[in-house]
């Protein structure tokens, strides 16, 4: 196991550093720049602003500089837009952010999810298996983009019952409708895969021998059934955090949480670079990090897999 983590190790070092030259290349093959504007700037100006952000070098010098001081420093340079800050200031602002609500929106949907596809399977061909079913699909139908704007309409403007917007420490009344917004979609993914899952282990041999030794369906299913049904799910789950982080970025817009989201597209929008780097390379490594969590924990979950 661990020359295998150790492998997986060795071979996300090249991959970000893929994923840095092609966002790096990328970036500045899109027309426009970070100084250009509707107004342009006086061709001095512009001279003396790019040479005093490096921009004046040739593309690939620019590479190696700013891939030496991730290297050596774990410096992403200054943001071209924020005045007076740079990267790693605004990730260290907006990601504890994001990780908040995003992890409890994770949370949220595994749970629930898991335990609406659990009682699907029990309960096959009832009411609770449709009304789970049906839940399930319509999460799927509403994605994040669209489920935000809904919760303000329904529970802000109409009810009155929560702020549309804001952060203020993370208090739970503001972290309720970012939670649902960001959990719907995937908690019907995971449910209907917890539900398929359980389904075909049910109808397994060792599940039939459990019950003919007349052990009680509680221990079959909780003792017996539940960590096969799960591996599906847990192959599922890594890239599900990822995606909650990822997707962050509407939730950061719609409810104003002050998260990551709002400075990457800003950044985007306004050709900061180095803000857009820093954070694709951020969750570039969270991506790697949470993949090899998910291969553990399905060695972990089933000991007949061997790397």
């Amino acid at each position: 196991m661990i020359a295998y983590i150790l492998r997986r190790l060795f071979i996300a070092i090249p991959t970000l550093l893929l994923l840095v030259v092609a966002s790096f290349f990328l970036m500045h093959l899109a027309p426009g720049g970070p100084f250009t504007s509707e107004r342009p700037l006086p061709p001095a100006v512009l001279a003396n602003i790019e040479a005093r952000y490096g921009l004046d070098k040739p593309l690939l010098l620019q590479l190696w500089d700013y891939l030496t001081n991730i290297i050596l420093h774990f410096d992403f340079g200054p943001s071209f837009v924020f005045k007076d800050r740079d990267v790693n200031d605004i990730i260290a602002q907006g990601f504890p952010i994001s990780l908040t609500y995003g992890s409890l929106a994770f949370l949220a949907a595994s749970i629930v999810g898991i335990g609406l596809g659990i009682a699907a399977a029990i309960k096959h061909n009832s009411w609770i298996d449709y009304t789970a079913v049906s839940l399930g699909i319509a999460a799927q139908a509403l994605p994040n983009f669209i489920m935000g704007p809904i919760l303000i309409l329904t529970f802000t403007l109409w009810l009155g019952l929560l702020p549309g917007g804001g952060w203020y420490g993370g208090q739970w009344q503001y972290l309720i409708m970012p939670v649902i917004a960001l959990s719907t979609s995937y908690m019907g993914s995971i449910a209907r895969i917890t539900r398929s899952s359980m389904l075909e282990v049910m109808n397994s041999n060792f599940i039939r021998t459990a019950r003919a030794k007349g052990l009680p369906a509680r221990t079959v299913i909780w003792r017996h059934a539940l960590k096969p049904t799960l591996l599906p799910v847990i192959s599922y789950l890594g890239p599900v955090f990822v995606y909650v982080l990822t997707g962050s970025v509407f939730v950061d817009l719609y409810f104003s949480t002050g998260g990551l989201g709002q400075a990457y597209v800003s950044s985007a929008l306004t050709r900061d670079y180095a803000v857009l780097l820093g954070v694709t390379i951020l969750y570039g490594a969270l991506t790697v990090f949470v993949n090899l969590l998910t291969d553990l924990a399905y060695a972990w979950f089933d000991p007949k897999i061997r790397y």
